[in-house]
């Protein structure tokens, strides 16, 4: 029986299974592009005064970093693909691929705001140093780093103050770990 139904369909069988690899090659061929028209990546560093923070992204991306110099956030940033959605507290629903914060507090009262989601499982911690900056000790946290968000974030002892990298969605953690990560350069 099933000899005679492929005797009888082997045409439309084999244009199926051509089709369906077409398709394969497609996509392939589309992820390759997209990854290949992130490079040449874009710099960002930040002030002396505050680590002289560089950050490599992809060229695709936009930022928007404000560097007041006061406050409890000297340098915060935004980074997002195309374009930056709005940054206005209460916007819950925009996810960026990348956000930059220089802190005022310490590296201890910045990782103790996450004990409560640590305890409940909600997020993971581990130790990091960054490639580039081997003499620092810092903490990668995973999981539900904003509310409502998974993500990763890396807590970075600098000076009196903390650095705060992260990205809000999981779909971009690739790019945070093989671009942003793997390339960022500070002066402790």
């Amino acid at each position: 029986m099933g000899r005679q139904d492929y005797k009888q369909n082997s045409d439309k069988k084999v244009a199926a299974a051509v089709e369906i690899a077409k398709k394969q090659t497609e996509t392939a061929k589309d992820n390759e592009f997209l990854e290949k028209e992130k490079y040449p990546l874009r710099h960002y560093t930040g002030p002396s005064a505050y680590g002289s923070v560089d950050i490599q992204y992809p060229k695709t991306w936009s930022a928007y970093v404000t560097e007041s110099g006061n406050g409890s956030t000297p340098i915060s940033g935004y980074f997002h693909p195309s374009f930056i959605p709005s940054t206005q507290q209460g916007q819950s629903s925009n996810s960026f691929a990348l956000r930059l914060e220089v802190a005022s507090t310490s590296y201890d009262q910045a990782l103790k705001q996450f004990d409560g989601n640590i305890k409940q499982g909600k997020i993971k911690v581990s130790p990091y140093k960054a490639p580039k900056v081997q003499s620092v000790l810092g903490a990668r946290l995973d999981g539900e780093i904003v509310t409502g968000k998974q993500g990763s974030m890396v807590l970075i002892p600098l000076r009196d103050k903390t650095l705060k990298i992260w990205t809000e969605a999981t779909n971009f953690r690739g790019d945070f770990d093989n671009i942003i990560m793997a390339n960022i350069v500070f002066v402790p």
